[in-house]
């Protein structure tokens, strides 16, 4: 693995870690409808919904370790160009 990819793999995470309740997407998905009434299991656009928030978490938590691994970076060619 990468130094670059491992450092991000990290980050991550350490995001991940941070989360009070990281939810996840089940392969089944009866255990996704278990949380709604029968009625609403068969509204399956409330699913695909939920589904989205969960992604759209999952996107930003890669985006800003991608973000914070790009800073460290700057940071630290800025401190190898000053202690140049």
């Amino acid at each position: 693995m990468s130094e670059r990819r491992k450092r991000l793999h990290e980050l991550l995470l350490a995001l991940i870690n941070k989360q009070d309740y990281f939810e996840l997407i089940e392969e089944n998905s009866e255990d996704l409808t278990n949380g709604f009434s029968e009625k609403d299991s068969k509204d399956f656009s409330r699913l695909i919904d939920r589904n989205r928030k969960i992604l759209n978490k999952y996107h930003s938590l890669v985006r800003t370790a991608v973000t914070l691994d790009a800073l460290m970076d700057s940071e630290n060619e800025e401190n190898f160009k000053i202690n140049k």
